[in-house]
């Protein structure tokens, strides 16, 4: 009877209790609102410099953008009247996981896939710092790169956003061959999973399935032979047009685009040809591949930088001379087929191979690509709204505009005058949230 009598308490106090008014639920945060005011604005869309525009930003989105808004009580105002504002930058071909170190063997044969993970957060923080908010990420050993984009992407990491690759598809002894120029029988790593070695079409297949597997956004493949491997040449097209077409094939079928690494003249054009989205570096193009790349609206990604920091540099860090040679070999000639295909036409996204050089330095290509053939503006745009459409994501990021994401950058100066003033970024703005902020007067 006791426990009856308990029982029924406990039941009616559980139904009193459901029938008692709960407190009401807090209303949602209003998201903070931060007004800038640019003293001059690029507007890359119309192509040209605005004057005393006010940007508004709620949360992680552009709310709106003009030179007379009215700015809401409350908000965070950033006041950047004494400098020149652009949407976020963007590299198409960047590898945060390393950089040249002192030593070229020392590099090669004393430092893990541990050590290389313990500081790409640097190389990603650096990056951001110098004012990309995004990046095409070109390979990776040992999947760094998914976790440095999944780090970034959760906010454990400050770093720009990552679009990956994880292992570059390459030919046996080709530019992805880390053994190539070595003793027989000397291994790297210990999955043998990890790699992009394939050859023919059905291994090609096989190593895109696993790099959409590991979680990889884009698919790159190396259709000719490299300048900092071991191989004899810097250009030799080392894939067939099947086995290009096949890393097309399987890519498209699970909703990646393709990057090609190509120098030779030849490989460019298998490569166009198999219906790759970009050609990356792009030294040896000649007419015929020009023709082809603007016909097919394959992009060009030229990393014009480059050259002067190999053949000053490289040579005190211990690179063997034959690299170097092969680098003298290419610099001059990408150089003059990049002003070819400007000239042509062909469409062109900003990408340094950051890796060759210390991540940070992104900013310093564009005094070369203005050099080689584009204007101030071109250059810029090369960067934005270019890169933006590139990467296939023009309709979330790439421009100033009401709508997309909150990425913004500043710098002193007015870049469209002296275009070096992009190598000396004040403000960065990510998603809304302020990673710099050093205003120069």
């Amino acid at each position: 009877m006791k426990k009856f009598l308990l029982a029924l308490c406990l039941a009616v106090s559980v139904a009193a209790a459901a029938q008692t008014p709960s407190a009401p639920a807090p209303a949602p945060t209003a998201p903070t609102v931060t007004a800038i005011r640019a003293g001059r604005l690029v507007d890359v869309v119309g192509g040209k410099l605005l004057t005393n525009q006010i940007i508004l930003v709620s949360g992680d989105k552009i709310t709106a953008v003009g030179p007379n808004l009215a700015i809401p009580a409350g908000a965070t105002v950033v006041d950047l009247s004494n400098a020149t504002v652009l949407p976020g930058l963007m590299d198409c071909h960047t590898h945060l996981s390393g950089e040249p170190g002192d030593n070229y063997y020392e590099d090669m044969f004393r430092k893990s896939p541990i050590d290389r993970a313990v500081v790409a957060p640097v190389y990603a923080a650096r990056t951001l710092q110098a004012g990309f908010t995004m990046v095409r990420d070109l390979g990776s050993g040992s999947l760094i790169d998914v976790s440095l984009r999944n780090a970034i992407n959760a906010g454990t990491l400050p770093g720009p956003r990552m679009l990956v690759a994880t292992f570059a598809l390459s030919a046996t002894g080709g530019h992805g061959d880390p053994t190539t120029g070595f003793a027989p029988g000397l291994k790297f790593g210990e999955n043998p999973d990890f790699t992009g070695i394939a050859d023919g079409p059905e291994e090609i297949r096989k190593r895109v399935r696993n790099n959409v597997k590991f979680g990889a956004d884009w698919i790159k493949v190396l259709a000719t032979a490299g300048v900092l491997s071991e191989e004899g040449s810097a250009g030799a097209a080392l894939y067939s047009f099947e086995e290009l077409k096949a890393a097309v094939d399987e890519a498209h079928r699970w909703g990646r685009q393709v990057a090609a690494h190509a120098h030779g003249a030849e490989g460019i054009k298998l490569a166009v040809r198999a219906g790759v989205t970009s050609i990356e570096h792009g030294s040896l193009l000649d007419d015929e591949g020009i023709q082809l790349m603007k016909k097919n609206g394959t992009w060009l990604v030229a990393d014009l930088y480059d050259d002067d920091y190999i053949l000053s540099e490289y040579a005190k860090k211990g690179f063997p001379e034959k690299i170097i040679e092969k680098e003298r070999s290419v610099g001059k000639l990408q150089r003059e087929n990049f002003q070819k295909a400007v000239r042509a036409g062909v469409k062109v996204a900003f990408g340094t191979d950051a890796a060759v050089y210390p991540h940070g330095g992104n900013g310093k290509q564009f005094f070369y690509m203005v050099k080689f053939g584009l204007t101030p503006m071109q250059a810029i745009q090369s960067a934005t709204i270019r890169a933006a459409e590139l990467l296939q994501w023009q309709d979330r990021t790439g421009s100033l505009t009401a709508g997309k994401l909150a990425d913004i950058v500043a710098v002193p100066g007015n870049p469209l005058d002296d275009v070096q003033a992009l190598e000396t970024v004040q403000f960065v703005m990510k998603d809304g949230k302020v990673y710099r902020n050093e205003p120069k007067r």
